[in-house]
Parts: structure tokens; sequence; C-alpha cells
């Protein structure tokens, strides 16, 4: 079974958000940046099942994908330490990709892939992006591909060709069956991601990542700048100390009708 999972690189949460002066961007000066929660998950997820099947001698290729600016190697290397077997960076100027022009630069790298004699069984993506999460790239990709796709993922099995995915509700699991190859857009909670190892990240650190640069093609519609959220105001106000304070809190607790 040969694995592909997709990620994109996103601002480390908890972050504060910088506009650049002319709102068209965010300032990454002071950012720091990771992956989606989610897309660990797929991660493991993906060195889970490559071990399962290279143990029962199946032969299994494993990699992993983004799209980003030089810095986006830093992800890529991680998931190798986690245990994927290889890396590809499609490179940008570090610029926003809106989800069309992401999934058109996605299909072309797994087209190309498929060109050179790589084709995947199964295709991972989180289920959203920790930054803009829009729902729509893995999605777009299948479409494009022709290829079944299930989002929402948190448990995922394999029998006679077939992935058995289960989606959580609040009445318990929806249980879907897909024909493979196909997309699954995983949710956090699938697994427990492991922490890459030393060795794991010397070995990875040592790998070269093949780099390819492909033509923003944007489509819907256009950016007009970005607005930050206005701030949360938070009030605090002092009651008083002690047990000169109980009064008080006797007064607020009147005003609010509790008692």
């Amino acid at each position: 079974m040969n694995i592909l999972v997709c990620i994109k690189r996103v601002p480390m949460t908890g972050s504060r958000i910088r506009l650049t002066e002319d709102e068209q961007m965010i300032d990454t000066k002071n950012l720091r940046f990771w992956m989606s929660p989610h897309e660990e998950c797929a991660l493991e997820e993906a060195v889970r099942i490559a071990k399962a099947r290279t143990d029962a001698g199946e032969e299994c290729i494993t990699k992993v994908l983004t799209l980003g600016p030089a810095d986006a190697a830093d992800q890529l290397k991680h998931g190798m330490a986690m245990g994927i077997q290889d890396g590809i960076l499609i490179e940008t100027d570090g610029s926003d990709w809106d989800p069309m022009a992401t999934s058109k630069a996605l299909v072309e790298a797994i087209e190309a892939e498929k060109a050179a004699g790589v084709e995947y069984d199964l295709i991972l993506f989180g289920n959203e992006s920790a930054d803009s999460g829009g729902f729509q790239v893995g999605m777009r990709v299948a479409h494009k591909l022709g290829m079944p796709a299930v989002t929402g993922i948190k448990d995922l099995e394999f029998a006679d060709g077939k992935a058995i995915a289960k989606r959580e509700t609040t009445a318990g699991f929806d249980i879907y069956e897909v024909p493979l190859p196909a997309i699954v857009a995983v949710k956090e909670g699938l697994n427990l991601p492991r922490y890459p190892s030393v060795p794991g990240r010397l070995k990875a650190k040592r790998k070269k990542i093949p780099t390819m640069t492909l033509e923003n093609r944007p489509g819907g519609p256009d950016k007009v700048r970005l607005k930050n959220p206005p701030a949360t105001e938070i009030q605090t106000e002092m009651l008083g100390e002690g047990a000169a304070a109980a009064s008080r809190i006797v007064d607020i607790l009147e005003e609010l009708g509790a008692i």
C-alpha cells in the first residue's frame, strides 16, 4: 500500500497574529509555525498502517507533501522523523494560496508522482487546517482525481480492498466502506501521535527533500484585504478585601437574581 499525507504549515496555536501594513498577508516575522493537530494524527496513522503492512510482507511507500515556503521543509522533516519515508515540497514565496489554487497544485504533484511510477492507494488529509479551517482542499483534490472521499474520520481499518472509516456522531459512529484508492480526512483523536526519536530526527535531517515550483492559479472571490477580529475586552471589578467584601458579594448576587 502506498500512502501520501498532505499537511499544511500554519502558525502555532496561541500565536498573536499581526497583518502587514497593506493588510494583504500575515506578518510572519515573529511567528512560529507547525501543522494542524489533525495532520499530526494523519502522519501517525500513515506510519502505523505502513508498519502493519510491512510486517505482513507487503511493500509500502509513505510520503508527506506540503505547499509553502522553503521553511515548510521543517514540517516535512518532522513527519519523516516520525517514520514517513520521504517528503515533497511545493515551494512558494510564502504568500497565501486559496483552496482552489492549493488543490490544483497538490493534484499536479500527485499526477507527477504517478508519471514517475508511484500511485497512491490512500491519501490522508487533516479534516481542516488550524488557520483558515476551510474544509475544502481534500474534497477538491478528490474531485479532481475522481477518487472517493470521506471526512471527519476517527477510526480507520482496511479489508477486501476497502477502507472502513468511522465518523463520530452524537449517537455513536457513522461507518463508511470506501473502495481504494481513496482520500480520507481525519480528525484529532484518531490516535496519539508519537514524539520523534533522536535517531529518527537525525535520519530525517540528512534526507534531501525534492522541491517543485508551480504557478499560483487562484479561483473564486478576489481577496480585498485581511482583517483581525476585534480584541476581546475583559473587565474586572474589585469588590474589596476580606470580610469587608461580603456585603458587596450579596449585592451582586441580588442584582443577578441569584438570591
